[in-house]
């Protein structure tokens, strides 16, 4: 039901739903972790990240694409709830932290489909900057925050001895990379055809909020200030 809910949902709706709906259950699971069945939230949990990156691979609303990334970043969180709690629990506050200057940027540039990321390079070269490097934290590539979690579950999983599992986890995780790496190129490599001869003197002034500038250091960085994460 997430896609729907949220392709209907305004951008800001889309977010509360993405995040803050999400503290509920978490922190009932996180509490009731010790009697959770491990082979059950494994099972869950990788099903519910197929589901997310095979379903978000050939969509081209933005909102329909973060719902089924929620899928596959809230799978992660099942897998590690039942072996490590806590690293369960990082997991969906860095998601949380991330989506969140995500969300508000495609709410400040106001673009709801892949084809309409094309503009955001010509208009607002800092903001598309940001979205890559949020995009591709999100997509959990090294050295950015969202690396940060999954490296930890992998090797939890390995630690419990379930190899396994975690080489299934990381495989699955590609499915997600494919949409994250197009939606990155659309924005950062693409601009729309243009009859204009000459050059933009002056470009319009990028209209972002004290809370993602606030939150997108931490979603890009934090690694890199907290090393002792991954030590």
């Amino acid at each position: 039901w997430l896609p729907e809910v949220l392709q209907g949902s305004t951008l800001t709706m889309a977010l509360l739903i993405t995040t803050w709906q999400k503290i509920a259950p978490i922190t009932l699971l996180y509490m009731i972790s010790n009697h959770a069945q491990t082979e059950i939230m494994l099972a869950i949990g990788t099903l519910s990240i197929m589901v997310g990156g095979w379903g978000g691979i050939n969509q081209t609303q933005l909102r329909k694409m973060m719902a089924y990334s929620s899928i596959a970043h809230l799978g992660w969180t099942m897998t590690a709830i039942s072996v490590t709690p806590n690293i369960a629990l990082l997991n969906i506050i860095i998601y949380m932290t991330i989506s969140t200057p995500v969300f508000l940027l495609l709410t400040s540039t106001s673009i709801k489909t892949l084809q309409t990321t094309t503009t955001v390079w010509s208009s607002t070269p800092t903001t598309a900057f940001l979205l890559t490097l949020l995009l591709m934290s999100m997509a959990a590539l090294p050295p950015l925050t969202g690396f940060t979690p999954k490296l930890l579950i992998l090797d939890s999983l390995v630690m419990n001895k379930l190899t396994p599992m975690a080489t299934a986890l990381a495989l699955l995780s590609l499915l997600s990379l494919i949409f994250y790496l197009r939606t990155i190129y659309l924005v950062s490599s693409m601009v729309p055809p243009t009859t204009a001869q000459s050059t933009m003197l002056w470009r319009l002034k990028p209209n972002h909020s004290q809370l993602t500038t606030a939150l997108a250091p931490i979603a890009i960085f934090n690694i890199t200030i907290m090393p002792a994460l991954i030590v």
